[in-house]
């Protein structure tokens, strides 16, 4: 069951998540057009629409990302995902992303908690099970990010991230 109290209190995080992402995508992506927003309130294929980006697969799906990145250059499109959470990380945080990502593909996903690592830090830490994070299409295996989100510095905590960066 959603608590609704957390998904309100996630919202101070969204754009703290998002001006980060701008920054790191205007760094990694020199020469692309760059747009990053709060998305967390409607549909991504709403989203993308307004950006003339329809992927068939988000159409009519009910995946709403928290913080959405688009970068751009001529036909080249790719887009970047960033789920945020409150509260300690458990499997099924990761599991919405997880499935996200398997139906959409997107160039680079994040899971952030300003929390801890909860239950993933377990799975992901002691037991090795980078697997878990595995995604992408054909050859090539993309991974999730997991990492804790340092509300101080407005930033990944990169000694936390998994994989690193």
């Amino acid at each position: 069951m959603l608590n609704r109290k957390n998904v309100h209190y996630e919202i101070e995080l969204y754009e703290p998540m998002r001006n980060w992402l701008h920054y790191y995508l205007q760094n990694k992506y020199k020469g692309y057009s760059v747009i990053t927003l709060d998305s967390h309130a409607e549909r991504l294929d709403r989203v993308l629409a307004k950006y003339g980006i329809c992927i068939d697969l988000a159409v009519g799906v009910d995946i709403q990302i928290d913080v959405l990145g688009i970068v751009q250059k001529q036909n080249e499109i790719k887009i970047f995902f960033i789920e945020a959470k409150k509260t300690a990380l458990t499997l099924r945080d990761l599991g919405q992303l997880w499935a996200y990502c398997k139906l959409i593909d997107p160039e680079e996903a994040f899971l952030f908690t300003s929390m801890n690592l909860g239950s993933l830090d377990k799975l992901l830490n002691i037991f090795l099970r980078e697997d878990l994070l595995d995604f992408g299409k054909g050859k090539v295996t993309k991974k999730m990010k997991v990492g804790i989100w340092d509300i101080s510095s407005n930033a990944p905590d990169m000694f936390s991230l998994i994989p690193k960066l």
